[in-house]
């Protein structure tokens, strides 16, 4: 077993972030989680991706153990956060595995701060142009794409009843949409389970992270709600982008979003038989995968 400790670091600009760090070698990788999870979801690569890697795994603002004293509205909140907190504790020339939204987070720092990351994974990330968000004030509405964060925080169909099933410990609720979309084929452990729906229900900042992806566009195209603003060419280190085959968060459109706005700096590995959580679908497949970029010369 390794060595893995959870650690806190006050930021300059007052939060306080909690990360995971494991032991290793001297190649440095990031691991930022992506919603209704944290560092705690990262576990089984914490314990099983091998020895020459040294691991951090950061609770982003308003997840897990970290603080959530002022709101977040973008995606480059968080990613500004994390310059912070890699500032903080020493961190440079490290490479990034952002799953999820976490990947709009990893993208997003490093195109804006160039020198740290040295490569990038993009784990069953969302779009470059970001995730829209579909709901409906009403049952009897139709659903449409919400503009606002108000918008978003009174949505019946996923913002209320996520945030309730948080506030009452639902974790039946919980557990059936993460079945229904999430862990599809394969499920945690029972009582991994257990500690990652009790992880869930920490996070503080739900219908602002729904806010953050529907707003969230670093292409050179219109997403149907805000305009590109390029970034995207910002972003010069290697580029591996993962999906399960059987994604149900993510489609295709948007992985193929993501590698037309790459371009030649990104390559692709489609995961076999894998949906949303390749770590528990099939994590050697994940791990080799991982590896065999990260150790290569590109």
């Amino acid at each position: 077993m390794f060595n893995v400790t959870i650690n806190e670091v006050l930021l300059p600009n007052g939060e306080t972030l909690a990360y995971r760090e494991r032991e290793g070698g001297e190649t440095t990788v990031l691991l930022i989680h992506g919603n209704m999870t944290s560092s705690k979801h990262w576990d089984l690569v914490l314990e099983n991706i091998d020895a020459k890697y040294k691991l951090y795994a950061v609770d982003l603002r308003g997840f897990g153990s970290s603080s959530y004293n002022n709101p977040v509205m973008s995606i480059k909140d968080f990613s500004d956060d994390v310059k912070l907190f890699v500032d903080e504790i020493g961190l440079r020339d490290f490479s990034i595995v952002g799953w999820s939204t976490g990947g709009a987070v990893a993208m997003q720092f490093t195109a804006d701060y160039p020198g740290y990351c040295n490569k990038l994974i993009l784990l069953a990330s969302e779009s470059t142009r970001g995730y829209p968000f579909d709901g409906k004030l009403n049952e009897n509405d139709e659903p449409r794409r919400f503009a606002l964060h108000e918008e978003i925080k009174r949505d019946v169909t996923k913002t209320i009843p996520v945030q309730t099933a948080y506030d009452t410990n639902n974790t039946e609720l919980l557990k059936i949409i993460w079945n229904a979309v999430i862990y599809t084929h394969y499920q945690p452990a029972p009582e991994l389970y257990d500690e990652y729906v009790q992880d869930m229900r920490t996070q503080r900042n739900l219908a602002e992270v729904h806010h953050s992806n529907n707003t969230f566009n670093i292409s050179h195209h219109h997403n149907g709600l805000v305009e590109g603003n390029g970034k995207v060419d910002d972003i010069t280190v290697p580029v591996l982008v993962l999906r399960g085959d059987r994604d149900f968060v993510v489609t295709a459109e948007m992985t193929n979003e993501l590698l037309e706005d790459l371009g030649e700096k990104a390559r692709f590995i489609e995961l076999t038989n894998c949906g949303h959580s390749p770590l528990v679908d099939d994590l050697p497949q994940l791990l080799k995968a991982m590896a065999q970029f990260l150790d290569s010369e590109v």
